[in-house]
C-alpha cells in the first residue's frame, strides 16, 4: 500500500461508515481495484482506519455524552452482543470474511432489497420514541443484536443498528443518533480486539499509512455525518438500496466474472 492507496481508502471510510452502504465492504472493493494486495497489515487497516470516523463522532456529540450519564448504560446493553458475536467469530472475520470481494458483493446486493422491503414495512409503522431519553434497555438491546451482523462486510453497521431501532420503536433520526454514537465504543473494541489478536508489530512505514488513514477518515466523516443527518429529515434510505445493487451488480460484472 502506498501514501495515495491510504488517503483513497480513508476517504472511502469517512463518507461510508455512517451511510448504510458498508464502510468495509467499501473498502475490500476499491482495495480490489487499487490492485492492493490481500495482507494482515490490510485487513487491519480495514479495521483500525475506521477510528478515525469514530473519532470524529467524539467530537461532535462530545458535549452531549458527558451530560447524559443516563445514557451510557442504554450504550453499554446495546454494545454487549456485537462484543461477545465479534470476540467469538474474529477468526472467520478477519481471515475469510474481509478477504472475500463476493461475500461483499453478494451482502451488498441482498442488503439493498432488504432496505426496499423494510422501508416499506416502517412506512406504516409509527414510531413510539423520538428521542435518545425515552429509550428502553430493551430497544438498546435489540439495536445490539441487529447491528452484530455487521460482522459480514457489505451488511453495513449503520444500516443494521438503525434499522434494528426502528424495529424497535425508534423514529429514523433517533435511530441514526443512536447508531453514531453506538459506533464509538464497537470500533474502539473492534481495533482493540485485532491489535491483541494479531499479535503483529507495524513498522513506521505501516503505522506512518495508518496515521494518514485515520486523518483523513477523520476530517471526511466529520462531512459526511452533517449531510447525513441533513438528508434522513426529510428522505427514506431506498436511494441507499438501489445503489447497493447498481454497484454490485456491476462490480460483479465487470471485477469478478
Amino acid at each position: 500500500m502506498n501514501i495515495l492507496q491510504a488517503i483513497i481508502l480513508g476517504i472511502v471510510e469517512g463518507i461510508t461508515e455512517f451511510l448504510p452502504i458498508s464502510s468495509t465492504g467499501h473498502m475490500i472493493l476499491v482495495g480490489k481495484l487499487l490492485n492492493i494486495p490481500q495482507t494482515d497489515f490490510l485487513s487491519s487497516f480495514e479495521i483500525i482506519v475506521q477510528l478515525g470516523a469514530i473519532f470524529a463522532v467524539v467530537v461532535m456529540y462530545f458535549p452531549m455524552l458527558i451530560k447524559k450519564i443516563s445514557f451510557w448504560p442504554k450504550l453499554l446493553v446495546a454494545f454487549i452482543p456485537t462484543s461477545i458475536i465479534g470476540f467469538i467469530l474474529y477468526k472467520l472475520v478477519k481471515h475469510v470474511l474481509l478477504g472475500s470481494a463476493w461475500i461483499t458483493v453478494v451482502a451488498l446486493f441482498v442488503g439493498g432489497i432488504v432496505f426496499i422491503l423494510l422501508e416499506k414495512f416502517f412506512a406504516k409503522k409509527e414510531a413510539q420514541t423520538i428521542s435518545l431519553d425515552q429509550m428502553t434497555l430493551k430497544q438498546s438491546f435489540i439495536i445490539g443484536v441487529t447491528q452484530a451482523l455487521s460482522i459480514i462486510p457489505g451488511v453495513s453497521r449503520s444500516a443494521a443498528s438503525i434499522f434494528g431501532g426502528m424495529a424497535g420503536g425508534l423514529n429514523r433520526e433517533t435511530a441514526v443518533l443512536f447508531s453514531f454514537i453506538l459506533a464509538i465504543p464497537t470500533m474502539i473494541a473492534a481495533t482493540g480486539l485485532d491489535l491483541s489478536k494479531s499479535n503483529v508489530i507495524f513498522s513506521s512505514q505501516e503505522i506512518f499509512l495508518l496515521s494518514i488513514g485515520l486523518v483523513t477518515a477523520c476530517m471526511t466523516a466529520l462531512i459526511a455525518i452533517k449531510s447525513f443527518l441533513a438528508f434522513v429529515k426529510t428522505h427514506t434510505f431506498i436511494p441507499f438500496a438501489y445503489y447497493r445493487i447498481i454497484i454490485a451488480v456491476i462490480f460483479a460484472v465487470f471485477f469478478l466474472i
